[in-house]
């Protein structure tokens, strides 16, 4: 099989969706792939490291999709990838389609189809390639957070750790998936006062655990998330519903219950956001502010460390990524049942009930719609 990996193209997109390391399992199990002039440069890494691993490098974005089938990215096609897209084709890739109805449309025009990494299950139900971005994500979370406070970007001025005599910050996770795990451990280890919400008791008992009592845990209802609003200094999303529009979890009118210039971190605004005045911003111009709130609303946060975050998302898909080479995508996905719950798009059809729902759309079946994809 021809795997092509494409430059990313997205606004302040760095990462890669193939380290040498993927060419070099595709190569040796009797692939080809193709790889975008200047793809991994954001990354740090060379055409020549490509090269080296078997690679072969093609001018262009045109040239990728034209060699290759399966077609391997990190963020969800832009309009003129979209173009580019054909029946034959199957792209593996961030979709996040639930918060992206013209996109869906596009994807449905195309034929191709279109399998989402966030939406992939292991045995156990989690998202094993969501989950390392979303670790990430996380982290850069409170970073950024914490950064935003600053009163030179509009923030409070308020230090999230404090120091000897003075409070440290108030920090409100709300979700306790990976990525709200990961923005509490951060904001704990920078000493912040920490407060988790989620809805799953058990999930709380488990966060109560791995913080050893260093983070208060809060079932998340909406009168306990608005009476401790006031004191709040820092909100953390990270609301998900696997492959659907995120909740609202804070309204435009409880903002007024919080201090001004306090800071929202949505890392759900992938997923449409789960604050309602939150709306997509970059890393080249990450912040507004809405009735006094700074809002911190960056689609690919992760995209900001790009060296980590291509290791760590190709660490999990290259696996996947060979199979799909080795075995095509039918047998694929009935040897991964996981891989079948990311086919989102097929032959014109939404596969995928959440995002169908999402836009009132008709849901087909995956192996119907499989039936039409060309062998």
């Amino acid at each position: 099989m021809k795997v092509g990996v494409p430059t990313e193209i997205k606004t302040d997109e760095y990462r890669v969706a193939l380290t040498p390391a993927g060419v070099r399992e595709l190569v040796d199990a009797g692939h080809e792939v193709c790889v975008q002039s200047g793809a991994g440069l954001g990354s740090s890494i060379e055409d020549d490291d490509y090269v080296a691993q078997g690679a072969k490098i093609l001018p262009d974005a045109d040239a990728v999709f034209g060699e290759a089938t399966l077609i391997v990215k990190v963020k969800e096609p832009q309009p003129v990838e979209v173009a580019r897209l054909r029946p034959h084709h199957t792209l593996f890739t961030y979709l996040h389609l639930a918060a992206e109805e013209s996109l869906t449309h596009g994807l449905m025009e195309s034929g191709a189809t279109c399998i989402a990494y966030e939406t992939v299950e292991d045995a156990r139900g989690r998202l094993p390639l969501l989950a390392p971005m979303s670790e990430v994500a996380g982290k850069i979370a409170t970073q950024a957070g914490a950064f935003m406070l600053e009163k030179p970007l509009g923030g409070r001025g308020i230090l999230l750790g404090g120091v000897p005599g003075v409070a440290a910050a108030n920090v409100m996770v709300i979700g306790g998936g990976v990525v709200g795990m990961n923005a509490a451990f951060i904001a704990i280890g920078m000493e912040a006062t920490v407060f988790v919400y989620d809805r799953s008791i058990d999930r709380l008992r488990e966060l109560d655990i791995a913080f050893g009592g260093r983070a208060d845990t809060c079932f998340a209802s909406t009168l306990s998330i608005e009476e401790r609003l006031p004191d709040i200094d820092l909100v953390i999303g990270a609301v998900l519903v696997h492959g659907a529009k995120a909740p609202h979890v804070i309204t435009r009118a409880q903002l007024s219950l919080m201090k001004k210039s306090a800071v929202l971190v949505d890392v759900s605004i992938d997923q449409g956001g789960c604050f309602e005045t939150s709306r997509p911003t970059t890393h080249s111009d990450p912040t507004y502010q809405v009735d006094g709130i700074t809002h911190y609303c960056v689609a690919n946060m992760p995209g900001a460390v790009p060296i980590t975050s291509t290791y760590a998302l190709t660490n999990a898909t290259m696996p996947y990524v060979v199979h799909l080479a080795n075995v095509g995508l039918q047998q694929a996905l009935a040897d991964i049942p996981g891989l079948r719950l990311g086919v989102n798009v097929a032959a014109g059809q939404v596969t995928y009930a959440p995002v169908a729902e999402t836009f009132g759309m008709a849901h087909a079946d995956v192996d119907e719609a499989l039936a039409g994809v060309p062998a």
